[in-house]
């Protein structure tokens, strides 16, 4: 009886520009913003055969008490941008940008994922998302204009419509023909949408790219966010990487697909994660907790705690317990940041419970809730875990976070990949084909425009299809 065929373990790269996971004041760190540091980790991770280099971005500063919140990153240059240039760089490696749906139009961001996706031979791939604060609508005079329960439904009807501009270049429509002077059909670009939130017609003045449509990601987890995965994603992100609680993860949104007539390989869910290699496993258990202690300063940890708590916690010690008051309703003091946003009591019931279970000081628990690496280990032992994470269902592969720019995936590169690859569940080269499509394993888009202009040879679809189960 043949052997199994094993998963492939998908792997992707992410460069934050939100949220404290990489360590700036680091020595080690260089340059948060020069687009030297983009393209060495994209150049690193390409070499490791990822699938796609992928730029997360806020709309909006953030504030802490009404000063701007610069523990974290702040001031990255804008997705896009920065993609187009290391298309210029790169080859094979998808690139990837969170592109906001509440505060954009539809034409212009269709606009601009077409042209990523001809500039980079189709390897574009464009994460949605939504904004539910009035904060962040300050900057583009919205406030809070939008429900907050409608934000999906703007979401939904922003994709359809950009989809719809997509498809408004047929595969003939660019002749460039000498000899009767056409450059293009008479019909090009030509849409009209009628709905709720947008009412837009006229001309799409570009011709998509090979992939056709963009790879769509997508990283709500509430109910609504699945239930838009399902219907409209190809990736998912998630924050699960407990084992126990991604595998429900990994069900619940695998098996709301067939609602929408899809298959569970028409998704793929990939939890975002750190990776901390050395040696041993207690010299990595020793550099994750180095680690662990740079990402949550004193600092971070105190405003963490007045995030959830509403209330100013500068006067306690970060390395004492947790204040004995209650929480109050007042969100103010960490604006523009989404984590604490909701449940804030529960989550503070949460954390006392913890602390006390575990006598935990408010920075101990601000790492432990948030902090802690998830793989850690000789490049054996991350393997390990890696390969049997995917091979029992809790995720398709990983997106990892790299704690120092732009060298903090080197480690994984040059020494968990290899064993990845030995063991015939991660490529050794991009042998699928040239579009992230192709790497993805996913199938071309709903209707595809197999052309790359004049002077470049069509494509259809899959060269070949990647081994996945």
């Amino acid at each position: 009886m043949p052997a199994p065929v094993k998963k492939q373990v998908h792997l992707a790269a992410q460069l934050p520009g939100i949220h404290n996971v990489t360590v700036w004041s680091d020595p080690r760190s260089e340059s948060q913003i020069a687009i030297d540091s983009f393209i060495r980790l994209a150049q690193t991770v390409e070499r490791g055969k990822f699938d796609f280099f992928f730029l997360a971005e806020g709309l909006r500063l953030r504030e802490h008490k009404g000063q701007i919140y610069d523990l974290d990153i702040a001031g990255r240059p804008e997705n896009l941008t920065v993609l187009s240039a290391l298309a210029a760089v790169t080859t094979h490696l998808g690139l990837a940008a969170t592109v906001n749906a509440t505060f954009n139009e539809p034409y212009e961001v269709a606009r601009r994922f077409a042209t990523l996706d001809r500039l980079s031979a189709g390897r574009a791939a464009w994460n949605v998302v939504t904004s539910h604060d009035a904060f962040t609508g300050e900057n583009f005079r919205r406030g809070d204009f939008l429900p907050e329960a409608d934000r999906y439904t703007r979401a939904a009807e922003f994709l359809t419509t950009a989809r719809e501009l997509w498809d408004s270049w047929s595969a003939g429509a660019l002749r460039a023909d000498a000899a009767s002077g056409e450059f293009i059909a008479a019909d090009a670009g030509r849409f009209a949408h009628r709905g709720r939130h947008f009412d837009i017609s006229g001309r799409f003045t570009t011709p998509p790219g090979p992939q056709g449509h963009p790879v769509i990601i997508q990283s709500g987890e509430s109910d609504a966010g699945r239930e838009f995965a399902a219907s409209d994603a190809e990736v998912v992100f998630s924050k699960h990487n407990r084992i126990d609680v991604a595998r429900e993860f990994y069900r619940d949104v695998k098996r709301r697909l067939a609602t929408y007539g899809r298959s569970p390989d028409d998704l793929l869910i990939l939890p975002t994660a750190n990776a901390v290699v050395a040696d041993t496993d207690e010299e990595a258990a020793a550099y994750a907790e180095e680690i662990s202690r740079e990402l949550v300063s004193p600092q971070t940890a105190i405003a963490h705690l007045e995030a959830v708590w509403g209330r100013d916690l500068s006067a306690y010690d970060p390395d004492g317990p947790l204040p004995g008051i209650e929480p109050e309703d007042d969100a103010h003091f960490l604006k523009g940041h989404s984590v604490f946003r909701k449940d804030r009591a529960e989550t503070a019931r949460q954390w006392r419970e913890l602390a006390e279970e575990r006598n935990l000081s408010i920075r101990e628990l601000v790492i432990e809730v948030g902090g802690r690496q998830t793989f850690v280990g000789s490049p054996q032992t991350v393997a390990d875990a890696i390969d049997g994470y995917v091979q029992s269902d809790g995720a398709d592969g990983f997106v990892l976070v790299p704690h120092l720019t732009p060298g903090g995936l080197d480690d994984f590169v040059d020494r968990v990949v290899p064993i990845l690859q030995e063991r015939g569940v991660h490529r050794d080269d991009y042998y699928t084909g040239t579009t992230l499509r192709d790497h993805l394993g996913l199938a071309t888009a709903p209707r595809p425009a197999a052309w790359g202009g004049p002077g470049r040879p069509l494509r259809t679809g899959h060269d070949e299809k990647e081994n996945t189960v």
